[in-house]
């Protein structure tokens, strides 16, 4: 939990959520914090006692943090943004051969570019939201209207994007955007609602129902910015969402082609758009979603018959199932 991203904050408050959930009579938990230089700690008792001046500054032999990392039976890594989420701790527990849940290495890479996912996605035949993407020295432009939207390619949270309603203004939110990425996108601004559906599985992946994100703008914006994911009061969740029950269907279906196409397994979270003219389109999916009880992602699958508590069973079980079917392969 917690990492080097500027989602540090959101790691944790998902992790604790998480250690509290789980069934301390099934379970024996120990928690490892990264902190923002990227230094790991070990909290030998997990439940709120203070962690230990154990740093991982690099993998070192004797460790106590890594020394804890090989000898768990699977690992949650509840990790939000870049050096998380982004397969980069995922590389680091393939080589310890440990278990754990959610994406692998590639999924989790390419899920995290939005450049890569969206080719991915094109050209596996998903619909996904018009962009363009802006490397250093290109010039400004783009071939849509306004508004679009700005933002960094590899980072989530809504950091560092910007809703440009003018030409006057792309300028500055491309500055915004490459100071988090040296990646930027410029994407066309969907008409219609956000909706968000989770996936869950390995093989046979199932969506839940999904849910239409109503954002308040408590920051002063008009879109789901920082403000409305995260303050009280800053969005309503509601499942389902008010579209027609086949494009709530479309939105499953399109969910988990996603999900397939990127080659994701255990979990993720798929943010899409319904359009005015009934078009589904997705925008983005985050491997490692929001996980308190209260978090998008738990909400959905709750009111899918799969309580939190059960939902954590579950994602377990498929990080499990997952090692013991790559191990039988022969590299």
């Amino acid at each position: 939990m917690g990492g080097r991203s500027s989602e540090h904050d959101i790691s944790l408050a998902s992790a604790r959520s998480v250690i509290a959930a789980l069934d301390p009579a099934r379970y024996d938990v120990v928690a490892i914090e990264i902190d923002h230089d990227g230094r790991w700690a070990i909290d030998s008792g997990a439940r709120g006692l203070k962690p230990a001046a154990e740093t991982l500054p690099v993998p070192a032999a004797g460790n106590a943090a890594m020394v804890a990392l090989g000898g768990v039976d699977v690992v949650l890594p509840i990790l939000h943004g870049p050096f998380g989420e982004d397969g980069t701790v995922q590389g680091l527990l393939e080589l310890a051969g440990v278990p754990y849940v959610g994406a692998g290495v590639a999924a989790s890479a390419v899920c995290m570019d939005k450049d890569l996912m969206k080719a991915v996605l094109r050209a596996s035949g998903v619909p996904v939201t018009s962009s363009v993407t802006l490397r250093d020295e290109d010039p400004l432009e783009h071939p849509f209207g306004y508004p679009v939207f700005v933002k960094p390619a590899r980072l989530g949270s809504s950091v560092g994007i910007s809703k440009v309603r003018t030409a006057a203004e792309l300028a500055a939110a491309v500055e915004l955007a490459r100071r988090h990425d040296d990646k930027v996108l410029v994407e066309a601004a969907a008409t219609g609602i956000e909706v968000e559906c989770g996936v869950l599985g390995n093989r046979t992946p199932i969506a839940s129902l999904p849910g239409e994100i109503v954002a308040h703008g408590l920051a002063g914006e008009d879109w789901y910015d920082y403000s409305a994911k995260y303050d009280d009061g800053g969005m309503d969740l509601i499942v389902p969402p008010r579209i027609a029950e086949e494009l709530v269907h479309r939105v499953q279906e399109v969910s988990v082609g996603a999900f397939v196409a990127t080659e994701c397994e255990g979990m993720a979270r798929v943010d899409c758009f319904v359009t005015d003219k009934g078009e589904v389109l997705v925008n983005e999916l985050n491997t490692i979603p929001g996980f308190t009880a209260t978090s998008v992602y738990a909400k959905l699958f709750e009111a899918s018959g799969i309580p939190y508590a059960e939902l954590l069973d579950r994602l377990i079980e498929l990080a499990l199932e997952r090692h013991e079917r790559r191990s039988r392969l022969s590299y």
